[in-house]
């Protein structure tokens, strides 16, 4: 399964919710739904994290003025895998 963008995740989510919203859901599909999300979910929550920690540091790094590099906002990676 290709990687999903953050915006693609949450889509599936919707997706899935509404799913397992519907009255003719079985529970083995249910099932599987569920674990489907936890995943996109655990995701999510990944990609999150790395981008508050990517504006924690560059508001950390702020003097007065945002701290540029090449004619954009300077960042530093976080190690953090999203």
């Amino acid at each position: 399964m290709k990687k999903l963008t953050f915006e693609e995740a949450f889509q599936r989510l919707e997706q899935i919710l509404e799913r397992m919203n519907a009255a003719d859901v079985a529970l083995e599909e249910s099932l599987t739904l569920f674990e489907e999300a936890n995943t996109l979910i655990i995701s999510c929550q990944k990609e999150l994290a790395y981008a508050e920690k990517r504006i924690e540091k560059l508001v950390r790094n702020r003097q007065g003025e945002l701290e540029m590099q090449e004619g954009n906002p300077k960042t530093e990676s976080m190690n953090i895998e999203p």
